[in-house]
């Protein structure tokens, strides 16, 4: 499927081959889900730590004997039910375990997204941008021309240098490189722009060509 691209200096409109493979695909939302809970969940460094009742010091003796007491039966204060005693439950740090999202699910999920994007009208190609945007109002007032505003934009690496200074203070605008193209953030914002080399690279890495 052809995509007529946007150009910054306002010059002629190309247009950019995209496989429907990536344009035209059904949104699965319990995949989409399972990709964005395992993307949040890597966010951030688990540091909070709780003792389990193994790992507290003290004595293991049997506190009151098994029977004839008439009370409950407990073997040692390290039971969690104690005061000092091990947190049931509690969070484990580094070895928690989180769940695993293999690379073709991730994948998936990421054309998937963009499918969703292009039905919406909101997937937009920029050409590349090959010398360098030096005022934030520049780049501003092309977004609001092509009335596109809540933006991320997945950039390639020659582009990202040449735009970066003059989208970073814009609102509501991401930029990240195509390798960090992510489910979350396409769907966080209202509008995605690809330039045309990003595109491409994402497109192969998705189809695995070479």
């Amino acid at each position: 499927m052809k995509l007529k691209t946007l150009n910054f200096k306002g010059s002629e409109n190309k247009s950019v081959e995209v496989s429907d493979k990536i344009l035209k695909l059904k949104m699965n939302h319990k995949l989409v889900k399972n990709v964005i809970d395992w993307q949040l969940n890597h966010l951030k460094a688990r540091t909070a730590k709780t003792k389990q009742r193994n790992e507290i010091k003290g004595s293991t003796r049997k506190i009151v004997p098994q029977k004839g007491s008439g009370g409950a039966r407990h073997a040692s204060r390290k039971a969690p039910i104690f005061v000092g005693g091990g947190i049931a439950h509690g969070p484990k740090g580094d070895n928690y375990k989180v769940k695993k999202i293999n690379k073709k699910m991730r994948k998936l999920a990421i054309a998937q997204t963009i499918s969703k994007k292009n039905n919406q009208k909101s997937l937009h190609i920029l050409d590349d941008i090959k010398s360098e945007i030096k005022k934030t109002k520049d780049f501003s007032s092309f977004l609001r021309s092509n009335k596109i505003e809540n933006v991320v934009i997945i950039s390639d690496e020659n582009s990202y240098k040449n735009i970066y200074k003059s989208a970073r203070n814009i609102k509501n605008l991401k930029i990240l490189l195509e390798a960090g193209t992510n489910v979350y953030d396409l769907l966080k914002y209202k509008n995605v722009i690809f330039t045309s080399s990003s595109i491409s690279k994402l497109q192969k890495r998705i189809l695995n060509e070479n």
